[in-house]
């Protein structure tokens, strides 16, 4: 912030010795603070912001419904085999998980989704998905209207680590929509942990993941752990369904 140095430095002189006196108000009284120490000048950029499912100006498109250049097949680079139907990418049951072209690390992602109707018995192959940021963090999706299977694996979760404060879900065959935002992880030089990623996410307009901190990379079977890595991709997965997806687009932060 652009205070006034000598000013604010006067300031901190005087707390210190009020604080040690007890002589707060008498301070308030002889120095009382002035507006426009505490306004910050730093300049932000503007942007056009979206309307509904409109991308902001500044946002990279991953796919809006006519062609899927910016994702490639997860196990060997080559262009995806799921198809587009009306307008939306379908996942192709075989045709594996696809990632982005680019590499992503803090960023704010936007994506709708929307389940079939299908019948299991086993409810963890209703629908799934999943939103893997840095080809590690999984964001669940699964039909979890009605959920009755564990709660970190529902919809809006952190797979296996942290489920949802809430459950908004759509019935299966409507859309659902993501808005999420995500910190990568840092790590020390030595490529030791520094900070944790962490996740906020809103599942069709209600918060269910509040700054949430990620506990390392999905895993299905043991505890998750940290590795270190730079910007990776971001991953939609296959797992046997035939999940869609529309209206995809990320910011980098």
């Amino acid at each position: 912030m652009l205070y006034n140095v000598e000013r604010l430095i006067t300031i901190v002189m005087c707390c210190l010795i009020a604080s040690e006196s007890g002589a707060q108000d008498t301070l308030r009284k002889a120095m009382p603070l002035q507006p426009a120490m505490t306004e910050d000048w730093t300049p932000v950029a503007d942007v056009t912001p979206g309307w509904f499912t409109n991308p902001p100006s500044d946002a990279i498109v991953l796919f809006d419904g006519n062609n899927t250049s910016e994702w490639i097949s997860r196990k060997d680079s080559t262009t995806i085999s799921w198809k587009i139907v009306d307008r939306a990418l379908r996942v192709s049951r075989g045709g594996g998980h696809i990632v982005t072209r680019k590499l992503f690390g803090d960023c704010q992602l936007h994506i709708e989704w929307r389940v079939p109707q299908e019948h299991y018995s086993n409810p963890m192959k209703k629908g799934n998905s999943g939103i893997l940021f840095q080809d590690r963090y999984e964001i669940q999706i699964l039909d979890s209207y009605k959920h009755n299977t564990y709660t970190n694996a529902i919809a809006g979760s952190v797979y296996k680590q942290a489920r949802p404060l809430v459950n908004p879900a759509r019935r299966p065959n409507e859309w659902n929509v993501f808005d999420i935002i995500y910190t990568a992880p840092r790590f020390n030089e030595s490529g030791s942990l520094f900070s944790p990623a962490r996740v906020t996410l809103l599942y069709n307009g209600v918060l269910v993941q509040n700054n949430t901190e990620i506990a390392g990379s999905t895993t299905y079977s043991g505890l998750p752990v940290y590795t270190h890595h730079g910007k990776a991709s971001l991953q939609l997965q296959d797992h046997d369904s035939a999940v869609e997806f529309r209206n995809i687009w990320i910011r980098e932060l």
